[in-house]
């Protein structure tokens, strides 16, 4: 019966999506190429015609408007990978991490168990100056229930956030309480960073974590530096791993700050965009701080943009693994209804003259997505020998050779070492039950573990507590099988992301980061380099990296996603 109905619809989808499709063409022309095309007036005459045809004569009920909202994406999806289409009630989810800040409680957290559980409450936040503490479940909403299947991030966002200064009721269980207690919590703004982490890797080497490039990186990235200065730096690291991007201002802005007057930081050109040239003015503060930056597969879109930079311009040495490979731009443009497509109007360019963009078969999107999966199954995350660059061979400014065609390949490359991974490290991190653990272990001893005020303290304590042991006990009755042997094996891994998970959810992510940091191989070669004096490239460089007892798995990928989301 559902797929005679599926059949029905199908014509009546295909047409509306090709009309819609013009209708998109004569928007982007109309209001973008300064051109009136003469298909403007047979498009909306179609349009119009076809939509009125089916709402008054088509054999069944049809609601156009769902129509056209199915077709949008689907249309976008034949240009490339990145042209989308955001709905209205996507769109401030959309924008939130780039905007810097939105209206909200003030918490960070997590659904387990179909409770939403508080992991953190934002410093002098809403939420914290009404009273919530880390470790309450919100089981109610404005006395409706908030529990159960139903419970989603987007339904939670949805009812959390709202307008500046508007009123919310939570219902809250505390730990080890039965009583509900009530909070009226006035929504507020709430800031999103994008520096993430600013601290000392040693006496005289800063480190900087960006998570992603928004509206206030800029500045954020100037407190930090600025923070870094205190403690007299005298070498800088940028960490881009797992950094998809965002706006290419605040990587051209970030750029600046470290390059002389007049180099090229980017171009971008499209078939209607004139080609567009981003130079440095030479009012940078650190245009001779040793400097390098950090990548991975994860890194795309505008950190890809401040590593070409740095790296075409023999400003630093990139260290790490071959990003992502996006060199797209969109271009957002709003409709009426408060719905946005983000158009692909050009393609950016580094100083050599590469475009870092992947290949990609417009209409076919699966060979992209799957992409990382492909390098990671040929072995490119093991050894540099094994990345195959799809396009010609650039120089840099003194000389040096890089590719394009897909991504940054960085001067030093770093593997992922899986040396001591077992199937059932795999299985712990893929299953959830490594941060579902940490979460427990954390709540039901968060009095404790609130003893110990630096991440050093904590890390030192949790060595201690036999955390795998507990752990393999705790997976054991949760359907994880135990195997001793492979415990055994990955003892350290386990019990290093075991911490990590620990540590972030007592403190910040800053001190996560600074736990993990603590014997990540690409630190430990970033600080060879500065020690060596060769973060200025001379010449081309290839080093090998003594593998460590070290994993970042591609899909379980601790360092790239924190399980938490704020509102």
């Amino acid at each position: 019966m559902n797929q005679k109905k599926n059949n029905r619809y199908m014509p009546i989808l295909m047409a509306v999506s090709v009309v819609v499709g013009i209708l998109i063409g004569t928007f982007y022309a109309n209001h973008f190429s300064g051109n009136r095309l003469s298909i403007i007036n047979s498009g909306s005459n179609k349009l119009n015609n076809l939509l009125r045809l089916v709402d008054d004569q088509y054999v069944d009920t049809v609601n156009v408007n769902d129509l056209v909202e199915k077709a949008m994406p689907q249309i976008l999806a034949e240009l490339d990978p990145h042209s989308v289409y955001i709905s209205a009630k996507d769109m401030q989810i959309a924008n939130d991490d780039l905007k810097g800040s939105f209206s909200g409680v003030g918490i960070e957290f997590t659904i387990r168990q179909d409770t939403l559980h508080v992991q953190n409450v934002i410093k002098n936040g809403p939420a914290e100056r009404a009273g919530l503490i880390a470790g309450d479940k919100i089981v109610k909403v404005d006395d409706k229930e908030f529990t159960g299947k139903t419970l989603t991030n987007e339904e939670a966002m949805h009812r959390l956030k709202g307008p500046k200064d508007t009123k919310v009721k939570l219902g809250v269980l505390r730990n080890h309480e039965k009583t509900l207690r009530n909070f009226v919590v006035t929504r507020g703004d709430i800031p999103t960073k994008s520096v993430t982490a600013a601290y000392m890797l040693d006496d005289k080497t800063g480190y900087i974590r960006i998570k992603n490039f928004g509206e206030n990186t800029y500045p954020e990235l100037l407190i930090a530096l600025a923070q870094l200065s205190q403690q007299d730096f005298e070498n800088l690291t940028i960490d881009l791993r797992g950094n998809t991007g965002g706006y290419l201002e605040s990587a051209v802005q970030i750029a600046n700050e470290f390059l002389p007057k007049g180099n090229l930081i980017v171009y971008t050109q499209g078939r209607k965009s004139p080609r567009q040239e981003y130079r440095s003015d030479g009012r940078g503060s650190y245009q001779r701080i040793p400097l390098v930056v950090l990548i991975d597969e994860g890194s795309a879109s505008a950190s890809e943009i401040l590593a070409g930079a740095i790296q075409d311009n023999d400003r630093g040495t990139i260290i790490g693994r071959r990003s992502f490979g996006k060199g797209l731009v969109q271009k957002p443009m709003a409709f009426n209804d408060g719905s946005m497509i983000r158009l692909t109007i050009a393609r950016y360019y580094s100083p050599s003259g590469r475009c870092i963009q992947k290949p990609y078969v417009s209409g076919d999107n699966r060979d992209y997505e799957e992409d990382l999966l492909v390098r990671y199954q040929h072995g490119e995350f093991f050894s540099q020998d094994s990345i195959k660059h799809k396009g010609p061979a650039y120089k840099t400014r003194i000389g040096r050779e890089v590719f394009g065609g897909g991504g940054i390949t960085p001067d030093i490359f770093v593997a992922e070492d899986t040396t001591d991974v077992t199937s059932y490290y795999k299985q712990a991190s893929m299953s959830g039950l490594i941060i579902q653990f940490a979460y427990d272990y954390t709540d039901n001893n968060r009095e404790k573990l609130s003893d110990y005020k630096t991440m050093k303290e904590l890390g030192t304590y949790l060595k201690k507590q036999n955390i795998v042991e507990k752990f393999a006990a705790y997976g054991e009755k949760n359907g994880l099988k135990r195997r001793n042997l492979m415990i055994q094996r990955s003892h350290k891994l386990l019990e290093r992301y075991l911490i990590s998970r620990i540590v972030y959810n007592m403190m910040s992510e800053e001190a996560w980061l600074q736990y993990i940091n603590e014997d990540d191989p690409a630190i430990e070669q970033t600080l060879k380099v500065f020690r060596e004096g060769k973060a200025t490239p001379e010449l081309p460089q290839k080093a090998k990296v003594k593998k460590t007892a070290y994993h970042r798995d591609i899909r379980s990928n601790q360092l790239k996603r924190i399980s938490t989301i704020i509102c």
